[in-house]
C-alpha cells in the first residue's frame, strides 16, 4: 500500500527537522521539534526520536546550552539550503506558521513573569512582572489568601498581562481635568 503524505522515509524526517529548526528563533526540545514537524500523518514521535540523535551525530544539529534542546548547525543550513525544495509546499506553509506561532509564544513569555512567594501568615504573595525589550513595565503584588487562588491569579496575569497594564493605565491617566498636569 502506498503510503501518502510527505514523509516517506528517514530522509524526509531529517529535512523537515532543519527546516524548522533553521526558522525556530528558539533551541528545540524533542517534544516541540515533534509538534512543530508533525504537518503529515505520517510522521511519528519515535521518527523525531531517532533522528535527532542521529543529526547530532552528523553534525547537522547541536544541543544547546540548556539541557535536551537542539539547535541548527551550519552544516544543517548549507544542507537545508540543497534539500528544503523537496518539502511539499502545504508541508512547508504548515511548519512556516507553527514555528511562527511558536516563536512568538515564547517571545511573549520571555516578557511575562510570575512568582508566588508563601508568607508566614499561611497566605501568599503572586509578584507579576510585565516587561518590554527595554526594561519593566509594570510590576504589581497582590495577596492571595490560599496556594488555589495564587495559582489562578498567576495563571490569568500569564494571559492577560496586556490587558491588566492598559486597564491599569488608563484608569490612572483617565482624569484630563488633572489639576497638577494643568
Amino acid at each position: 500500500m502506498q503510503r501518502l503524505g510527505f514523509i516517506h522515509d528517514m530522509m524526509d524526517v531529517k529535512v523537515l527537522i532543519l527546516y524548522v529548526s533553521a526558522r525556530s528563533n528558539y533551541p528545540l526540545s524533542m517534544q516541540e521539534t515533534y509538534e512543530l514537524c508533525y504537518q503529515d500523518d505520517c510522521l511519528s514521535y519515535f521518527d523525531v526520536c531517532t533522528a535527532i540523535p542521529e543529526m547530532v551525530k552528523s553534525g547537522h544539529l547541536t544541543t544547546a546550552e540548556e539541557e535536551d534542546k537542539y539547535i541548527i548547525t551550519e552544516k544543517g543550513r548549507q544542507t537545508l539550503s540543497l534539500t528544503e525544495d523537496s518539502i511539499a509546499y502545504t508541508v512547508r506553509q504548515r511548519a512556516e506558521n507553527a514555528v511562527a506561532r511558536f516563536n512568538r509564544q515564547i517571545r511573549r513569555s520571555s516578557f511575562v513573569k510570575t512568582q508566588i512567594i508563601p508568607r508566614e501568615s499561611g497566605d501568599f504573595s503572586v509578584v507579576m512582572c510585565l516587561d518590554d525589550e527595554v526594561g519593566n513595565l509594570m510590576t504589581l503584588e497582590l495577596l492571595a489568601p490560599d496556594q488555589r487562588q495564587a495559582l489562578r491569579l498567576s495563571r490569568q496575569f500569564e494571559q492577560k498581562a496586556e490587558d491588566v497594564y492598559n486597564i491599569t493605565m488608563m484608569s490612572l491617566l483617565d482624569n484630563e481635568d488633572d489639576p497638577i498636569l494643568g
